[in-house]
């Protein structure tokens, strides 16, 4: 085939053939840089057409071949030109380890690969690397999961419906136009036409594009899987975190819908990977970013120039340092995040400990939307104050940040926070300044009327101005939180979970607030407070429930945060 010119001496070549065991055949696109080689080899394999690339956020290709690196983005199976059957993660370990191995005798790769790409194309490296394949010597996987589980698809056993049902559709529109299926096809050009709409449609499983029996049934797999089962264990990438034997790069977005599978995979690796000094070779980016683009703003913030990282410079020196010997990432930061707040880039050498500074919920009885009296201080609860009490409605449910579409970025909540619906806690100005670094935690007692229930925890920064921006979101599900212990109703129980990590400076005279509802949806599905199946539910199946939450001298609720030093209050 012939070469095409990309200039200043690059050249492409489409369409190269690598056959696997199976006999499938799995198609990528070669960019060769000026010269003769070999050269090291970059190596992407993604499942949205290879000529894209992932260049919404990376380089072209045609950039790191002019660097001096052989290029090849990779078709995963069943998708774009290559033959066979996509189901999501299923075959990437095997058919990544079986394209190293390829790509290893193939004129232009000199030995040595390294593997880069976002999302899904983060964990094909992971999977990949787990496989040991002999000529992969690092890898960079970005906003993506170890354990796709807890860090993809569900939170604390709460569905990430929005996200999860996005991707399923788009996956899907792929699958209906390789088979050949016009009309599925239409439809799901209909739904993702109008993709933020779709979570509305009840039950969830039953959404026309998902219940399509022509389809592959992965999207309902995922709905019907709510238990960390063996179909997860299958695919989880963390119960094997000591057969991958590579440095990585880690990078994530503290808006990021994977932030939190992430970091737990970074932290995976740093301590699990399988030597000291694979081990040692973990590093972490973390930026103000939503998953797309990656950049100074997200939703209506204005970070400053300096959240414009280039993260293509940043590959490039990684690359050339594990690729080329070059010693050019020697001295950099183990961890490199974005304050929020204060706007700027700090380094750590290690991630925070467990959140420990407590911050205990106050009130007489009404903390109802940021209108009611309820307050969050150092001070523990001395005596019985009233409950605080709200009614979760799974046919109005309390939205999530960034509103009924569910969008990506640290959104005022002030609108949000009027409904009675939810509980609100505001700290006292702080007296100076203040970083919270790591993932916070909540501790709270309270009762529900019904013995299935959901709370959200919610921590926002209320700047001088009076705008309360979002930083981070937790949830918990009692089926999945007491799954070893039992639950119900109109009984006290002590709920206890991580929210999302995060990176912020609480500014002088600033306010730390706390959001607890009973629901953020559609970021995640809604709990109909009966026993039927979430994904199984609509307005036949929902129930209301009371919510009472308690703080008294033996009942002291708080949240719990990751602050150094003193006290800023």
């Amino acid at each position: 085939m012939a070469l095409i010119d990309c200039g200043s001496g690059v050249r492409l070549e489409r369409g190269v053939e690598c056959r696997l065991s199976d006999g499938d055949l799995l198609v990528s696109d070669h960019y060769y840089p000026p010269g003769s080689g070999p050269w090291p080899t970059l190596l992407m394999r993604q499942p949205y057409g290879r000529d894209i690339a992932s260049t919404v956020v990376y380089a072209h290709p045609a950039w790191f071949a002019r660097h001096g690196y052989h290029v090849a983005i990779q078709d995963v199976r069943g998708r774009g030109a290559s033959g066979g059957e996509f189901y999501p993660f299923r075959n990437e370990a095997r058919d990544g380890a079986e394209t190293i191995a390829w790509l290893r005798n193939h004129s232009a790769c000199n030995g040595r690969i390294g593997m880069y790409g976002f999302s899904y194309q983060g964990a094909t490296q992971l999977l990949a690397a787990a496989e040991q394949p002999e000529g992969l010597l690092c890898i960079a996987p970005h906003m993506t999961a170890a354990d796709l589980y807890y860090g993809w698809f569900y939170h604390h056993g709460a569905l990430r419906l929005s996200s999860a049902l996005g991707w399923g559709i788009q996956m899907l529109r792929e699958d209906a136009r390789r088979k050949g299926l016009r009309a599925a096809s239409d439809r799901l050009e209909a739904a993702w036409s109008n993709i933020r709409a779709q979570a509305a449609y009840v039950p969830y499983a039953q959404h026309p594009s998902v219940a399509d029996p022509a389809l592959h049934g992965y999207v309902r797999d995922w709905f019907s899987h709510r238990e960390p089962d063996d179909y997860w264990r299958e695919l989880d990438i963390s119960t094997r975190i000591d057969r991958i034997h590579v440095p990585a790069l880690h990078i994530a977005g503290w808006f990021d819908t994977y932030l939190e599978g992430s970091i737990a995979g970074y932290l995976a690796l740093r301590r699990g990977a399988g030597s000291e000094f694979f081990r040692t070779h973990q590093y972490l980016v973390v930026g103000p970013w939503v998953h797309i683009p990656w950049g100074d703003r997200a939703g209506d913030a204005d970070f400053g120039k300096t959240a414009n990282l280039d993260v293509d410079v940043i590959l490039l020196n990684w690359f050339n340092h594990w690729l080329k010997e070059s010693g050019e990432f020697h001295g950099e930061p183990r961890i490199r995040y974005f304050a929020l707040g204060a706007n700027e880039w700090r380094i750590a050498a290690e991630w925070p400990q467990e959140a420990a500074f407590a911050l205990y919920l106050h009130s007489e009885g009404k903390a109802n939307s940021r209108k009611g009296d309820g307050q969050l201080t150092t001070r523990a609860p001395e005596n019985d104050e009233p409950r605080d009490v709200f009614v979760y409605d799974p046919e109005v449910p309390v939205m999530p940040p960034g509103g009924p579409q569910a969008l990506s970025g640290p959104f005022d909540q002030s609108e949000l926070e009027l409904g009675n619906n939810l509980l609100v806690y505001t700290s006292p100005p702080a007296l100076r300044d203040a970083e919270i670094f790591g993932q916070p935690r909540i501790r709270f007692f309270a009762s529900t009327s019904a013995a299935h229930a959901d709370f959200t925890a919610k921590i926002v920064r209320v700047t001088a101005s009076g705008r309360a921006e979002f930083v981070c979101i937790g949830v918990a599900r009692s089926s999945w939180l007491f799954r070893h212990r039992s639950y119900a109703a109109d009984e006290v129980h002590e709920w206890e979970f991580t929210l999302e990590p995060c990176a912020f400076v609480l500014g002088r005279g600033e306010c730390l607030r706390l959001e607890i509802a009973s629901s953020a949806f559609p970021l995640y599905d809604r709990n109909p407070s009966t026993p039927t199946p979430p994904q199984l539910t609509d307005n036949w199946n929902w129930a209301r429930s009371t919510q009472q939450i308690w703080h008294t001298a033996s009942h002291g609720s708080a949240l719990y945060l990751p602050i150094a030093g003193a006290s800023p209050w």
